[in-house]
Order: structure tokens, then sequence, then C-alpha cells
């Protein structure tokens, strides 16, 4: 189930709950953030590789990149046996920018997207299907869990793919994990 929370950023433990899609893409819409479900109608193997993941959703691709003028597009994917899963967790949760508005297209398991904008912190748990686009020099940081489960499809402006600018701000630390909003939803 997607969901987006929206917390106040001084109030971690209290916020307001979406599940409807239509709601969800209208209150990220309103911020600037692009979040729609795709389909496929072909089942991929969970060892797919990147050319054959970019194959089935080669027409959506196709589609942002003429959009967006997309350069670079890759698949990430990260299971509970990844052997650097720790050290990419803890970069991902750092609060963060990009020069380049970044894509994630979640062809499997979950992750939780934080957006900081303004005085209110948009929590946005994504599942297979989503795609989410956030706005470039928007603060944000990104939780897969003590476990990660997810392959996604990235797409970048830019022929070097992700690069992130931290910000130092602490506030990622202060708010509910990927596990916690799991085990509360269960």
């Amino acid at each position: 189930m997607s969901l987006l929370t929206i917390y106040s950023e001084h109030q971690p433990q209290q916020g307001k709950r979406f599940t409807d899609i239509t709601v969800i893409k209208e209150q990220l819409h309103d911020i600037g953030v692009q979040f729609e479900r795709w389909l496929t109608h072909e089942e991929l193997a969970s060892d797919a590789d990147q050319e054959a993941v970019l194959k089935v959703y080669a027409e959506d691709i196709d589609r942002l990149k003429e959009q967006y003028g997309f350069q670079s597009v890759d698949v990430i994917h990260v299971t509970p046996d990844h052997p650097d899963k720790a050290t990419l967790r803890q970069k991902f949760l750092s609060e963060h920018v990009h020069d380049d508005f970044e894509v994630r297209f979640f062809i499997e398991g979950c992750g939780l997207f934080y957006l900081h904008v303004g005085d209110k912190v948009y929590v946005v748990l994504c599942e297979k299907g989503d795609l989410i686009s956030v706005p470039a020099n928007t603060p944000h940081w990104f939780d897969m869990g003590e476990n990660p489960h997810f392959k996604t499809i990235r797409l970048f402006t830019t022929p070097y793919g992700w690069v992130a600018n931290f910000t130092g701000n602490h506030i990622a630390g202060t708010f509910p994990t990927l596990d916690q909003t799991l085990a509360e939803l269960a």
C-alpha cells in the first residue's frame, strides 16, 4: 500500500496519513513532486538483470526521457544479503539535495522517501508500481530499512547519475524509520 504522511518538521510523532492514490498525487503535486502508478503486462523474474528490466518498461522510460531529457537510466537492486546494505542505508539516510531532480520507479519491494519542504516533512512509502520524482534542490532522504528489499529504475538528466550535496541537517534521525512505519502498519 502506498502511503503519504505529512508531519510538521518539529512533530515527527504526529502526522496526517493518506492512502488514496489520487489524494497522494494531489498533495505531492502541490509541492512539485510527480507521483505515478505504472503497470506492466509482463512479470519479471526476481533475478532479472538491468537489460530485461529496462526492456519491460521501455515505453514509459522513453516517454519520460522525451519529456524531461533524461541522459542516463539504471537499475539498483538491494536485498537483505547485499554486502554494502548498511553503508548504502547510512548514505541515503542523511538529508541531501541534488542539482538534478531524482526519479525512482519501484519494480519490487519498498522504500520510504522523506521530503523536507518548508516547515513540513512529507513521508512517502513507495512500493511496487510507484514512481516518484523529487524536484532539484529539495532537501530529502531515503530509508531502505535494516533488511532492504527493493529494485528501482533510476533516471537522471546528467550522464554521471546520482550526486548528493549533504545539508548537514540531522532532522532525519527524528522521524520514524521504514521498519517502524511497516511495523505500525502491520
